[in-house]
């Protein structure tokens, strides 16, 4: 099954896959003008200089709270900073609901942690915080934050029979996949070590059917909420992640084979757009190979398609497995074990590929309903197992509905090894279709669960050695992002981080690239309940800023709560620094006598 019949399904009729061609097109949407957005797109005459933020200013930072509000959150976030209470969280939540009753447990949830980190039950519920914080220059990024409350034993079964394909099941027990890319039962529970990101595991396609209704009604909320929203959505809700595991799978392959020829050529180790094979040398070594005649290879890449320089990058390889059906057909990779050509795409049956169609043409849906609502829909990165073909899906959406203006983002992790390139090779195929580029940048949310993995299972660690490496790695991306928005006044980037030191970076190249914050090109993000010392400051100056706003009846949210409370920890120096501007304010308002501030 070639890779145009899985993408056929997402985009039937609509397709434009990148030339066989290695001169990038010309950035002509720079003079088509500066895209109308909802509060943005200032006029050129008068173009004042990008605002000087000052994060220390409590009073500003704090002006839409009230004091009770900055009670609660230093008492949370001191809680969270606890390692004896962490410990034993959950038995304390247990407890605590047992000795209150199920009524009166809810009630202390909404005054102190769901109060916190959770905006409301319901898409009613939700508006007054939405529409407080929007009048202070706050908008929302909705996220469904509902997860399922199962025992380690339940999660890892799941897995284990979601993760596993009809084949290797009546056959030999034994998958052709990569160690990285088949199920393991010691990490079969993928909540384990992960502290933030919700969790989704497949039970049936009625499930997944419900999943899908969920992320609708998000979407509306979003668009009846306010005129700029965005909603997040992960796509291991959304199908069978065997699937997803196949094509990563392929996708890695096909790469790494690129790269083999590469190193054939005496090109290893270049940055991935500059690496270009030379077609007739490729042409000899695949012919040595035995996958196909001269004559069929010859007719692969023939000038009309190729153009005159002779060679191919990686995104022209890419290419390939999209439109060269002949190529399709014979598509292998080298064994390095046995050192056969095996089959590069494994054969799905009947079932799996009726699982596969449902899941891009639920992913379709959301888009279109997305698209309807004026919503831009995110797309959160989840494990490296699972995101090569997440990352491939997505960007099979944004060719679709990113035509206009950017309406579905991806997320690129930066704690990984190869986030610049992968960032650097999509900036320049959206360049090459006329696409619109969006992108969030985050830190990432799995390291822990990815390292161990790695070193049980046996391959190499996908991130970065030390913390250092990924602020570096984050701000090589950020900058490359924010040099293409310079030239490129329809593509967008949202900075996902709560370090201040990034925020701070990310303006001081915004001043230098002259990208102002009424262009709205550049967003903010920040978790809802932490950091509102950077996010209030940020949009009152003018900046988009937008919370990552969880909803959510509070038992079903407990599991996320968790979570939240765990990440806390982990953020100790910015949580310190947070507990402390807290406290500066208070004692600002005994002192002046407002220690009843209405926001206004």
């Amino acid at each position: 099954m070639a890779l145009r019949r899985i993408v056929s399904v997402l985009c039937p009729g609509t397709l434009r896959f990148a030339p066989l061609s290695t001169a990038p097109a010309a950035r002509e949407q720079t003079a088509a003008g500066r895209e109308a957005v909802p509060g943005c797109g200032a006029a050129e005459a008068a173009r004042p200089p990008v605002p000087v933020v000052d994060f220390g200013n409590t009073q500003e930072a704090y002006r839409s709270r009230r004091s009770w509000e900055l009670v609660r959150s230093l008492l949370v976030l001191r809680l969270c900073a606890s390692p004896a209470l962490l410990a034993h969280h959950e038995q304390l939540l247990h407890l605590t609901r047992r000795l209150l009753g199920q009524r009166l447990f809810e009630k202390l949830m909404k005054m102190t942690f769901y109060g916190q980190f959770v905006a409301g039950e319901d898409q009613e519920s939700i508006r007054p915080l939405i529409r407080h914080n929007r009048a202070f220059g706050v908008g929302s990024i909705l996220d469904y934050g509902v997860e399922e409350d199962l025992s380690p034993e339940e999660a890892e079964r799941k897995e284990m029979e979601s993760c596993t394909s009809a084949v290797e099941r009546e056959g030999s027990g034994t998958s052709k996949r990569e160690k990285q890319y088949q199920a393991h039962r010691a990490f079969g529970d993928r909540r384990d070590g992960v502290i933030s990101a919700r969790t989704y595991f497949y039970a049936n396609e009625a499930k997944c059917d419900s999943h899908m209704e969920t992320f609708l009604r998000c979407i509306e909320a979003a668009g009846g909420a306010s005129d700029d929203g965005f909603s997040a959505i992960k796509l291991t809700a959304l199908g069978r992640p065997q699937f997803l595991l196949q094509f990563s799978d392929v996708l890695t392959k096909w790469r790494r084979f690129f790269h083999q020829m590469a190193a054939e050529q005496g090109k290893a180790g270049l940055a991935a757009m500059d690496t270009k094979l030379e077609v007739a040398v490729l042409q000899e070594s695949v012919a040595k190979m035995g996958i196909a005649s001269r004559t069929e290879i010859e007719n692969w890449f023939t000038a009309e398609t190729l153009g005159v320089s002779g060679t191919l990058d990686l995104l022209d390889w890419s290419s390939l497995i999209d439109s060269r059906t002949e190529l399709s057909k014979h598509l292998v990779v080298p064994n390095m074990q046995t050192g056969q050509l095996e089959p590069l795409l494994s054969r799905f049956t009947e079932e799996e590929e009726l699982q596969m169609t449902r899941m891009l043409q639920r992913m379709d849906i959301l888009a279109k309903k997305a698209a309807e609502m004026g919503v831009r829909l995110m797309v959160d990165a989840e494990q490296t197992y699972f995101q090569p073909a997440i990352s491939r899906l997505t960007l099979e959406m944004q060719r679709k509905f990113n035509m206009g203006k950017p309406l579905i983002f991806n997320t690129y992790q930066c704690y990984l090894k190869d986030a610049y390139d992968n960032v650097t090779l999509d900036v320049e195929l959206a360049r090459r279709e006329g696409w619109c580029f969006g992108a969030k940048l985050v830190r990432g949310a799995y390291m822990a669960q990815e390292r161990t993995r790695a070193a049980e299972i046996g391959y190499e660690d996908p991130i970065n050695p030390t913390y250092e490496a990924t602020n570096a790695m984050y701000h090589r991306c950020l900058s490359y992002v924010l040099e293409e928005l310079k030239h490129n006044t329809k593509a967008k980037v949202m900075v996902a981080s709560h370090n201040e030191d990034t925020i701070r970076f990310t303006l001081r190249r915004m001043e230098e690239l002259g990208l102002y914050p009424a262009d709205c090109q550049v967003y903010f993000g920040q978790l809802l309940g932490m950091c509102d010392q950077i996010s209030f400051p940020l949009g009152q100056a003018g900046f988009p800023v937008y919370k990552y706003v969880p909803y959510g009846p509070v038992m079903e949210v407990l599991p996320y709560l968790s979570r939240r409370a765990l990440e806390n920890s982990g953020v100790v120096k910015g949580a310190w620094r947070e507990r402390q501007l807290l406290w500066q304010e208070l004692k600002r308002r005994l002192r002046t006598g407002s220690l009843f501030h209405r926001p206004a």
